[in-house]
């Protein structure tokens, strides 16, 4: 049974629209792994001031990152990256990598604020002192508590200083050691390093603005906490506070403290403090030793200055090689996302396809079967109309006729010679009739004998009084054409041979046939009567034309009354 296209269409749909699970991409799991490692690489020798390495770490840890899209750790990064350049000075490098990372983070988060504080710190040490500030206050409104606070609060308090603008860093110094809630969180041990630089700051703000023995009194209070808790760096500061302090009431004093904060600067590698601490030495004047002094000042100067620029010449490469290897894995991951494209296109393309080819099969095939039906239906509808043509025939000329003989034969006596002649006589006629009209729907010739037939069949129709002219049959080549189509031309041609000799009253009939390459072309000519168009399917020549669409050829009338009858018929190879 030949189901409805509908019903294979819905399937092709539900085998197709079944969606591909993705699987997991095992290569992010390793990227992220590896990505992870370099970061915690990274943040073990930044603890360990292997700085140089802890950003190489840093830079490619980003790469992987930037690869598996994880913003949050890209910017983490970055915010360390920032901090690296800021140790070795290069601070505009600093805020390029900082506004960089202000694209990963959030707004109003604690990395948020963290950037604002460093790009502060980044603008103070290229003395853009408003900038420095505008930043720290920025920081200060991201961070969600006073803890957090403390630190860029500090920060302007340190600007201020170096802006002279004592009574603002005073004031918030204060702030800072006098407020309830940050005097309670200063108490804890754990802040005493806080505690000291706090009061280190306001103690050196004090001095600066005239307040001498106050001054005095925090840097010195400062100091102690800071040795007592071991707080080497720290304690650099405050030397070097004191230093400037007793420059001039105390030089040698102020060389003792110098020296102290050159000491453990050495120590710690901290190199802008080594060179604060010299340039006080050389300042003071004091002692025989100011030459030695200014010698290292120029070549530890000239030292940091080329070991910076060759951080930031080497970072500028770390960071040109990363972005080249970020290019480079955009431009696969570009190509590998078309591949993918086409590939996913492709496969679409081969699914639209299928369907289609099924949707075209499945509609070819019922095409075909309407057809075949139609068909069918056409030729049982020819075959009918023949039957009942025939039916009629035999009712019509032959049922009276019979009727007749047989009550002659009851009435009259066959002993008389007569009589006898008589009934044989009606019986040939009769006879005869039967004959013509088996004649008429005899089979059709389909071999090599087709033109012969059809000459035959048409010839027979000749009288004394009627002239049937055929022309051109033999250039109809019969093998070229299949048993179907020539029985259609033998019964159409019969049936209008029939219809003429009923109706026409024609004494010339010429019948032409002409053949081309796509079809065969019969033209059917008679002078007879004619008729109106609108009665030539009353006169069964419907029959007629159901024949020819059977074979899919067309037939086409042309009469008027008085004016002869024509056909053209068109039977394609």
């Amino acid at each position: 049974m030949l189901r409805s296209p509908f019903f294979y269409f819905i399937i092709v749909l539900f085998l197709f629209s079944c969606e591909e699970k993705k699987p997991v991409n095992p290569k992010t799991e390793t990227i992220q792994k590896e990505a992870l490692s370099l970061r915690n690489k990274a943040i073990e020798n930044h603890e360990k001031q292997a700085f140089n390495t802890s950003f190489h770490q840093f830079s490619k840890s980003k790469v992987l990152y930037e690869v598996i899209k994880d913003s949050a750790n890209i910017g983490y990064i970055l915010i360390k990256l920032s901090e690296i350049q800021q140790v070795n000075g290069d601070y505009y490098g600093s805020k390029e990598t900082l506004t960089e990372a202000s694209h990963y983070v959030k707004k109003n988060s604690i990395y948020s604020a963290s950037i604002n504080n460093l790009i502060g710190i980044a603008d103070k040490e290229l003395s853009l002192y408003d900038d420095a500030i505008f930043s720290y206050k920025e920081s200060i409104k991201e961070y969600k508590n006073i803890i957090e606070k403390q630190d860029p609060l500090n920060n302007i308090a340190a600007v201020y200083i170096q802006q002279k603008k004592y009574d603002k860093a005073i004031f918030i110094l204060e702030f800072l050691l006098e407020s309830p809630s940050s005097k309670k969180i200063l108490e804890n041990k754990d802040q005493s390093s806080k505690k000291s630089m706090y009061q280190d700051n306001l103690g050196y703000a004090y001095f600066k603005s005239g307040k001498d023995e106050k001054g005095f009194q925090l840097m010195t209070e400062g100091l102690k906490i800071r040795i007592d808790n071991e707080d080497n760096y720290g304690s650099i500061e405050s030397y070097l506070h004191l230093a400037d302090y007793y420059s001039k009431k105390d030089p040698k004093k102020s060389d003792e403290n110098a020296t102290l904060a050159y000491n453990a600067a050495t120590k710690l590698n901290s190199i802008d403090e080594r060179l604060e601490a010299l340039q006080i030495l050389i300042t003071n004047d004091n002692t025989s030793n100011t030459p030695q002094y200014t010698q290292k000042f120029f070549t530890l100067n000239d030292s940091i200055i080329k070991v910076r620029n060759k951080f930031k010449n080497k970072s500028a490469k770390i960071k040109y090689d990363a972005k080249k290897e970020k290019d480079e894995n955009e431009k696969l991951r570009l190509e590998k996302a078309e591949n993918q494209l086409a590939l996913q296109k492709a496969k679409y393309l081969r699914i639209v396809f299928v369907i289609v080819f099924i949707f075209l099969v499945i509609l070819i095939a019922i095409l075909i079967r309407y057809y075949k039906n139609k068909n069918k239906a056409i030729e049982f509808k020819s075959s009918y109309d023949t039957e009942t043509r025939i039916s009629k025939k035999i009712h019509d000329e032959l049922a009276n006729d019979v009727f007749q003989v047989i009550a002659f034969a009851e009435s009259q006596s066959l002993a008389k010679e007569n009589t006898k002649e008589n009934l044989l006589q009606k019986l040939d006629d009769i006879y005869g009739r039967v004959r013509g009209i088996s004649k008429e729907n005899n089979k059709v010739e389909t071999g090599k004998d087709f033109t012969k037939s059809i000459k035959e069949m048409l010839s027979a129709y000749n009288t004394v009084d009627r002239n049937i002219m055929v022309t051109n049959l033999e250039s109809i080549n019969a093998e070229d054409i299949d048993d179907i189509k020539k029985i259609t031309i033998g019964r159409v041609l019969q049936e209008l041979m029939v219809n003429m000799k009923k109706h026409s009253k024609a004494n010339l009939v010429v019948i032409k046939f002409n053949n081309d390459t796509k079809s065969i072309i019969i033209h059917y000519t008679d002078n007879g009567i004619g008729c109106e168009k609108t009665k030539i399917y009353k006169n069964g020549l419907q029959n007629m034309e159901s024949r020819i669409q059977t074979v899919k050829g067309t037939i086409e009338f042309d009469t008027a009354p008085d004016n002869g009858f024509k056909a053209k018929i068109i039977i394609p190879k």
